[in-house]
């Protein structure tokens, strides 16, 4: 993946499938196994990260396309786009500080190319992406499927099995 330095893993998913709760529960663990985590999530909804009536809301509102509110405990850069073109996955990374962290996790940026955990739930019952995406590398499901041999399955509900999985391959594979 171009401007990445570090492993990128994305996970890609119908909507409702559950993509932020495996990730707010896979996190802690691989903190846990020993790895400096970044994340990169796509929304496709206009956002707002400060709030009206503060200070950066002002200045950003009063014409300022960037702006870096900074304390002792965090930074939040906000920039304003230009253009509203989507997003693309490189050159967020390239403007990522990946210096200090071993893994970036991605939600969402499902038509770029880089290695993806397809996840599944069989109640919504949702094509699967795999056989139009090469990239994804593993499904995580909570129902057996019919894969080919090249595609590991994990169960969804097991966040340890994943991490091992992270552990095992996507990490190892980079070393």
């Amino acid at each position: 993946m171009q401007n990445a330095r570090i492993p990128v893993l994305g996970f890609v998913a119908a909507s409702g499938t559950g993509k932020t709760t495996l990730l707010a529960e896979l996190i802690p663990i691989l903190k846990q196994n020993g790895l400096r985590i970044g994340l990169i999530k796509h929304s496709h909804h206009d956002f707002e990260i400060d709030r009206p009536g503060k200070d950066s809301f002002r200045l950003r509102k009063a014409g300022a396309s960037s702006v870096i509110l900074v304390s002792r405990y965090r930074r939040a850069i906000i920039t304003e786009f230009a253009q509203a073109d989507e997003p693309r996955l490189a050159d967020q990374l390239k403007q990522f500080d990946q210096s200090e962290l071993d893994l970036i996790l991605v939600e969402g940026f499902r038509a770029e190319q880089f290695p993806k955990i397809e996840l599944h739930r069989a109640s919504l019952e949702k094509p699967l992406f795999y056989p139009n995406d090469p990239d994804i590398i593993a499904i995580a499901t909570d129902a057996t499927l019919e894969t080919p041999d090249h595609l590991v399955q994990l169960e969804l509900n097991q966040p340890e099995m994943i991490a091992a999985f992270i552990q095992n391959h996507v990490m190892n594979s980079h070393d």
